[in-house]
């Protein structure tokens, strides 16, 4: 048993409702049967009429199924690929940084044979210890300053910027001013 085309099952139906329709034409009907004919007919336009928003309803939600498919697919593929991409350039990244490490490595080895190694290391070792110790000394000797100046205020008044000067009981004292007055005012 062979399965009918159904084009060519539509067709035989197209065809065998044009003989029915030339049928009807050729035999004259009575009012009755005009008026069954109009009501027949005009509910299969109803039908037919109702058929369509709802075959379009359908076709629109199928579409936006589709667009909201598609548009998931496209973010997916998106991200997976932006997710590549960060891999791939974190992975140069490590092999660059890798690779300047050890070059940096090698750069200070050579420096350290070329320049000496050991003295280089113990003259700026020496270096750091007489900058120091000239540090230590500046601090001691503003220290030792001011222990002079406390035990003799007479003998380094002026030097300190100050003014030997005669109390009303008739003592003296080192005057160092903080805020010059104004001369002549």
């Amino acid at each position: 048993m062979s399965v009918k085309d159904p084009f060519r099952a539509l067709v035989d139906e197209i065809t065998l409702v044009r003989r029915q329709i030339d049928q009807l034409q050729r035999t004259s009907l009575d009012r009755k049967e005009a008026e069954q004919l109009n009501a027949i007919v005009a509910q299969g336009l109803d039908r037919m009429a109702k058929i369509g928003p709802r075959l379009e309803q359908a076709i629109d939600a199928r579409l936006q199924l589709a667009t909201a498919e598609t548009r998931l697919a496209a973010i997916e593929a998106a991200e997976r690929a932006a997710r590549v991409a960060i891999e791939t350039t974190r992975t140069e990244t490590l092999k660059a940084a890798q690779g300047l490490s050890q070059a940096a490595g090698k750069a200070r080895r050579q420096a350290w044979l070329y320049f000496g190694g050991f003295w280089v290391w113990l003259l700026s070792v020496g270096a750091l210890g007489a900058v120091l110790a000239l540090l230590a000394a500046f601090w001691i000797t503003g220290r030792g300053d001011a222990r002079e100046f406390g035990k003799y205020p007479g003998i380094f008044c002026e030097a300190a910027g100050g003014q030997v000067a005669t109390s009303d009981d008739g003592g003296r004292f080192c005057g160092i001013w903080i805020e010059r007055p104004a001369e002549g005012g």
